[in-house]
């Protein structure tokens, strides 16, 4: 095994990132990230920090593109936009991880502890990942290990960042079993021990949420109609009458609520009289509410305003509005256009939505429940914030039918069953093209309706156990993780 470990650092950094870019895929190999890191964590161990940053680079630049290739798949946007953005996002990504590489291997040579405080540096770097317009947690760690449901019940208190930290621990006992010959029974029991408790202890918790509790009936739609055809005026009309048809076939389910995906129709429904009084006059007729995304106008302060937003009908009553709070960058608005007007003059291929910024609740007779839209459900700060306002049960509107049959829109529905733990509650899909599925508050998928496929199906959607640790508090495991390492780096640099 020295021997491997002898091989030069650039192949080892390469290794580390295709064995973890694999691990993101929808293939049941997320153990494989029990191990990824192996590579990596010999070569930040024996490099300088100009090197440790370099090799930390490379290995993020592979990982990335292993796992998100799926941003250069985008059919709603010309072959050279959507390159041009898969490399700035690989690029921009792997700028923390070089970051990370530098400052751990700096620490590593003041303070000796290494290995000690590796899971201490991916958690902060993943948590610091998070924040801006540029935000991007969908590629957490804990990503990988969404089918290990019992391994991973913890997030309800650390967060997904508390898989991150188990995650890289493990990774570094399987370095030094790999590397040192003394103390290898114990590490291997310690491990086992540490395995074992984890899935007795998750399942142990999962049975407390999957006896019987109160309930609402949803009729969710998947209508599988090409993205890219929707809005093209030729196809308009055949596009609303698909819709008309599977409502009709929702209804006839007898729901407490019917489901549409995110922009279901091709038209502004609060301003096109028409097509909103029509499906108006269907809810009022069958009784059952709708909730459907659409895309909307308005205008604000005397000045025309897009939202990409949700609509939610009710019998004989108004309807209600969601606005997406956070906006996909540089494909739903330019970052920081709304202190900078003229930046909308660019021509991405992108939408120039502006964000929303309350955090809804609609409500279902006596429940309460908020509506998460597509890219939106990546954030699990942002998501647990509906539930601490109260949402009893959320909804997710998605429209991933740009990306095709790629890793992206399986990965988009492993997020949902993350944010689904984290916050205690079930979680209801509606995709255009998939993936549609019912999720209950462990993470156990109830009903998943694969990509490419027209389904109306009703789902009994859990609700009255909403809440968690994390939802109260939010990411104060990551706060201390990075807190910690910022102390103990105090205390080094002064010593």
């Amino acid at each position: 095994m020295n021997r491997f470990f002898q091989q030069p650092s650039w192949r080892l950094s390469i290794l580390s990132g295709l064995i973890m870019g694999i691990a993101t895929y929808p293939f049941s190999l997320g153990f494989f990230a029990w191990f990824g890191f192996v590579p990596l964590i010999h070569v930040l161990l024996h490099s300088s920090p100009k090197n440790g940053a370099r090799n930390a680079f490379l290995f993020a630049l592979t990982f990335h593109l292993v796992s998100v290739y799926w941003i250069g798949n985008n059919s709603g946007a010309s072959f050279g936009v959507v390159l041009l953005s898969l490399i700035a996002a690989v690029i921009y990504l792997s700028l923390f991880w070089g970051v990370f590489g530098y400052l751990f291997c700096l620490y590593r040579d003041k303070s000796g502890l290494g290995l000690l405080s590796l899971p201490f540096f991916i958690v902060s770097l993943e948590w610091l990942r998070s924040f801006g317009p540029l935000g991007f947690p969908w590629l957490n760690l804990a990503l990988t290990q969404s089918h290990y449901l019992s391994l991973i019940q913890m997030i309800e208190i650390t967060g997904s960042y508390g898989v991150t930290f188990w995650l890289t621990a493990v990774n570094g006992i399987f370095y030094i079993l790999l590397t040192q010959k003394q103390g290898v029974k114990q590490l291997s029991l310690a491990m086992a021990v540490f395995f074992l408790s984890l899935i007795l202890a998750g399942s142990a918790r999962m049975r407390q949420f999957d006896a019987e509790s109160k309930s609402v009936k949803v009729a969710v739609i998947q209508p599988n109609i090409d993205p890219n055809e929707k809005w093209d005026r030729a196809s308009q009309g055949k596009t609303i009458s698909i819709m008309d048809s599977l409502h009709l076939v929702a209804i006839d389910l007898q729901p407490d609520l019917v489901l549409w995906p995110e922009a279901a129709l091709p038209v502004y429904l609060r301003l096109n009289s028409q097509h909103r009084k029509r499906i108006q006059a269907i809810v009022d007729q069958s009784k059952i509410p709708l909730l459907t995304g659409t895309v909307d106008r308005k205008k604000v302060d005397g000045e025309r305003h897009y939202f990409n937003a949700s609509m939610y009908f009710t019998p004989n009553n108004a309807q209600s509005f969601y606005n997406k709070i956070h906006l996909v960058p540089f494909a739903e608005y330019i970052p920081i256009s709304e202190y900078f007007p003229s930046l909308r003059k660019l021509n991405f291929g992108q939408g120039n939505f502006t964000h929303g910024s309350d955090f809804t609740l609609f409500q279902l007779d006596s429940t309460f429940f908020s509506n998460i839209i597509c890219y939106e459900s990546s954030m699990p700060n942002m998501v647990r914030k509906f539930v601490k306002s109260g949402a009893e049960f959320l909804s997710i509107e998605a429209n991933d039918g740009y990306l095709g049959n790629t890793a992206g829109p399986y990965q988009h529905f492993e997020l949902a069953r993350l944010r689904a733990i984290e916050n205690r509650v079930s979680v209801i899909r509606a995709a255009n093209t998939g993936i549609s599925g019912l999720i209950s508050a462990s993470g156990q998928v109830k009903e998943k309706i694969s990509l490419g496929t027209q389904k109306v199906f009703l789902a009994h959607v859990s609700y009255g156990n909403s809440g968690s640790f994390y939802t109260r508090y939010g990411d104060v495991f990551a706060i201390f993780c990075l807190g910690l390492l910022m102390i103990m780096g105090i205390r080094t640099w002064k010593n």
